[in-house]
């Protein structure tokens, strides 16, 4: 059982997984953002543990493997990241870590509408321009929730 369970679980799975499975909680954050279940579920940790749990299964991989390092060509230029994401293990470790800090992101806008009052018509736009592309949906909400914070503060 052990090992059918392991055949299961591969990149493309994990893959899978991961791109549904926030969905959920990206929908608890916009249509019931204050409430308790949503409190639970995302404002904790177990969603990171969830992530992190997959991104550290791939990363024992890779050094199972003798590759935890093979390609990773990050700072070399464009032409490195791109090489480095060839690797299908690499790649899908930092889309793990997208979607990971998207929805700690998106935890906190919720947190601080909640702090600041900034009303849903605002917040609910703001999470979904943040699930599609992460700073662009920050930048928006902050520049929006300067008006009811009623200062400039970049460190908030």
């Amino acid at each position: 059982m052990f090992n059918d369970l392991l055949a299961f679980i591969n990149s493309e799975t994990i893959y899978l997984l991961a791109n549904w499975g926030v969905i959920p909680f990206w929908l608890l954050l916009i249509l019931m953002p204050y409430h308790g279940l949503t409190d639970f579920l995302v404002q904790s940790i177990i969603v990171p543990l969830i992530l992190a749990t997959a991104y550290s299964y791939l990363a024992y991989n890779l050094y199972l493997e003798n590759s935890m390092f093979d390609g990773f060509e990050l700072y070399s230029g464009l032409d490195g990241l791109y090489s480095m994401f060839a690797n299908e293990s690499l790649l899908l470790i930092f889309w793990l870590h997208f979607l990971a800090l998207s929805l700690f992101l998106g935890a906190w806008m919720t947190r601080d509408a909640k702090k600041y009052f900034v009303p849903r018509v605002i917040l609910i736009p703001s999470l979904i321009i943040t699930y599609f592309s992460g700073p662009v949906g920050l930048v928006f909400y902050w520049l929006l929730r300067i008006f009811f914070a009623k200062k400039i503060s970049f460190n908030d």
